[in-house]
């Protein structure tokens, strides 16, 4: 309520501003032509008594004769009262458009269905609450939007945390009660303990990415890396994940690509992407990495097999909190911020990142320039 009354009285402000500077500059003009239209009424009044001859006795050549000795005061007195019926006339129709603007800005929360009207004359200004009216409207839902995503997100994830957590706890209840339980069975409850307790870890991380997600004022630290190396050393830590699903990964880079960046930061970037072609391959499937050096700028592509995204998913793919599985199964997915991050990191190196999907094939080519 009080956004609403601080954005009203500042709309309130910027018009009658706005305002006062247009009467202001047609007041002028007003005046301006009052002037001129005065003097050439008072050349043409002087050469038309010029041209006729008058009797010394005339009443109208004695008041013309009074008129021309004290020219300055008639012309003063005309002067004032044109001025003073100008201005009298100009501040009451400023006042009129002013209640009418300020009227029309109090219907920008009041009634938010019917348009505003205002008179002709300032039809600008009625033509810019419009335009305003509809830009707030379509922020708000935007931020409804946004605002419905993360209270989405702290359910699933709540949800989430709930699930491997229960997981646990019950099999390390197991192991505690159970004395006689097999080697075997002992290790697989171990196993799946450690299984539900990495991906509690890895939600909780999430948790701390949200609050962390303001990359908008961060500084690059710029270095000098071999960018396949990176890109090696990355695919070998992904190992384990992709075994889960039998996929393989293929790297097509020289093996002197380098590039200079924020190494932290892009590696960021990579994982986020790589982790999310595991996530959403076909299982026994092959990730493609692709690395295509050229004048201006270096091309590293991530190619996988997997469900067609529809255009209309894609355009919101690199969106915070958007993720293509809105089921959120428990085991896999993350918080939809890493490809937000991703798009985030890479615009801060002035480079691009874009998706295309089609024929099963997901492909995100990211684009940093050569320094």
């Amino acid at each position: 309520m009080n956004k609403d009354i601080q954005r009203d009285s500042h709309i309130q402000g910027g018009l009658r501003s706005r305002l006062a500077g247009r009467i202001a500059i047609q007041y002028v003009l007003t005046l301006v032509g009052f002037a001129v239209g005065l003097l050439l009424c008072i050349l043409l009044a002087w050469q038309v008594c010029s041209s006729i001859t008058w009797s010394p006795y005339n009443p109208f050549y004695q008041i013309l004769r009074w008129m021309r000795d004290e020219f300055r005061l008639v012309v003063g007195t005309i002067g004032f009262i044109g001025w003073g019926v100008i201005t009298y006339y100009f501040f009451t129709k400023a006042l009129n458009y002013l209640d009418e603007v300020v009227a029309a800005s109090k219907q920008l929360v009041a009634d938010k269905d019917q348009p505003i009207v205002l008179p002709e004359a300032i039809k600008i200004v009625q033509d810019e609450l419009n335009l305003f009216r509809e830009q707030a409207l379509r922020n708000e839902l935007l931020a409804k939007e946004a605002e419905q995503r993360k209270n989405d997100l702290v359910v699933y994830l709540a949800h989430d945390l709930k699930t491997p957590l229960t997981s646990v706890i019950g099999y390390l209840t197991l192991l505690r009660d159970e004395r006689q339980i097999s080697p075997e069975l002992r290790e697989k409850y171990l196993s799946i303990s450690l299984d539900k307790a990495e991906r509690l870890e890895d939600l909780i991380n999430e948790f701390f990415e949200i609050t962390r997600f303001n990359l908008s004022a961060s500084v690059l630290q710029y270095r000098t890396v071999n960018l396949t190396r990176l890109l090696e050393q990355l695919i070998f830590e992904f190992q384990p994940m992709l075994s889960s699903k039998n996929l393989t990964c293929q790297l097509h880079s020289r093996p002197d690509t380098s590039i200079k960046c924020d190494v932290d930061k892009i590696q960021r970037v990579f994982d986020n992407l790589l982790r999310n072609a595991v996530f959403y391959s076909f299982e026994g499937g092959s990730i493609q990495i692709t690395v295509v050096e050229n004048q201006r700028d270096i091309s590293i592509k991530f190619i996988n097999p997997g469900d067609t995204i529809p255009e209309e998913k894609l355009e919101r793919i690199f969106e915070q909190f958007y993720r293509l599985d809105t089921a959120r199964g428990s085991n896999s997915g993350g918080a939809g911020l890493g490809l937000a991050i991703a798009k985030e990191i890479v615009g801060l190196h002035k480079g691009t990142i874009r998706a295309e999907s089609k024929n099963e094939l997901i492909e995100f080519d990211v684009n940093l320039p050569l320094l």
